[in-house]
C-alpha cells in the first residue's frame, strides 16, 4: 500500500503515518510545505519501520499547483489523508479577512481542489480510499471559533458528497471528526484532559475506522453524543450561551 498524506507536519498526520507504517507496513508519501521537517519525519519512519517513504512539497492554497504534483507521484497513492489545517484566533479572523480566506483556503477550498484530483484518479482505477480530518467544531456554529467551524462544516459536508459519488465504485471516504486533541495547533488552548485525545491515540482510531470501512468517525468516541446534545439546544437558548 502507498498512502499520500497531506498536511503531513501536524502531530495528527505524523502520528497517522507511523500507524500505517506500524500495521499495514505502508509505504508513506509525507506532502507539506517545511520540507526540512519532513526529510527528518521520513527518516525516522524509515528507521523505525522499515518501510519505503518519501516527502514532497505541497502547499494547500496553490490550486494551480495541485495537478502537477499529483501527477509526479510514481507510484500513485492506494490512499490519501488530508490532514491540512489552520487555526488561528477567531478575533484575528473576525477583523483581518485575509486570516478568514486562509483558514477557509486551508481547510476546505485547498481540500477540494487537490481530492477532486484524487478521486477522478480512484475512480479510473476502480480502487483506493480518502480520510478527510474535519472537526465536531464544523458540527455547529458558536461564537469562539465560528470561522474556522464554518470551513470545518464545508469540509465535512464535501466529504459526505464525495462518499455518496464514491461508494458505487467501492471508494471509501472517511469523515474523521476530531474533539479536543493536544497538538501543536492547541498548544495555547486550555484544553479539559478528561475530553482531550493525544494524536497517537486519534491515530489509531482512525486506522480502526478505516479497516472496518466506517463512514464517520468521532473521536474520542464520547464526542458523537456531546455535539448531539449541543445541536439539539434551540437556537433562542443557544444564541444566549457564552460558547
Amino acid at each position: 500500500m502507498n498512502l499520500l498524506i497531506l498536511g503531513a507536519n501536524s502531530d495528527v498526520a505524523y502520528a497517522v503515518a507511523k500507524t500505517f507504517a506500524k500495521h499495514k507496513k505502508a509505504d508513506i508519501y509525507l506532502a507539506s510545505r517545511d520540507m526540512k521537517l519532513l526529510e527528518k519525519k521520513v527518516r525516522d519512519l524509515k528507521t523505525r519501520y522499515e518501510i519505503k517513504a518519501a516527502c514532497f512539497y505541497f502547499d494547500a492554497m496553490d490550486f494551480e499547483s495541485h495537478l502537477k504534483f499529483y501527477q509526479s507521484l510514481d507510484p500513485k497513492p492506494d490512499g490519501v489523508v488530508y490532514a491540512a489545517g489552520y487555526m488561528p484566533d477567531q478575533e484575528a479572523a473576525q477583523k483581518d479577512f485575509k486570516e478568514a480566506k486562509k483558514i477557509f483556503e486551508i481547510n476546505f477550498s485547498g481540500a477540494a481542489a487537490i481530492l477532486e484530483i484524487v478521486a477522478d484518479d480512484f475512480q479510473k482505477r476502480g480502487h483506493g480510499f480518502i480520510i478527510g480530518i474535519s472537526s465536531v467544531a464544523g458540527e455547529r456554529g458558536r461564537q469562539s471559533n465560528y470561522i474556522y467551524g464554518a470551513s470545518k462544516a464545508a469540509f465535512t459536508a464535501y466529504l459526505s458528497g464525495l462518499r455518496n459519488r464514491l461508494f458505487k465504485k467501492n471508494i471509501q471516504v472517511l469523515t474523521v471528526l476530531p474533539g479536543f486533541i493536544n497538538t501543536k495547533m492547541t498548544e495555547s488552548m486550555d484544553l479539559p484532559g478528561l475530553l482531550t485525545a493525544q494524536p497517537d491515540e486519534v491515530a489509531e482510531y482512525i486506522y480502526k475506522a478505516f479497516r472496518k470501512n466506517r463512514d464517520v468517525l468521532y473521536t474520542k468516541w464520547y464526542w458523537k453524543w456531546i455535539m448531539a446534545v449541543i445541536k439539539g439546544i434551540p437556537e433562542k437558548i443557544f444564541k444566549r450561551m457564552g460558547l
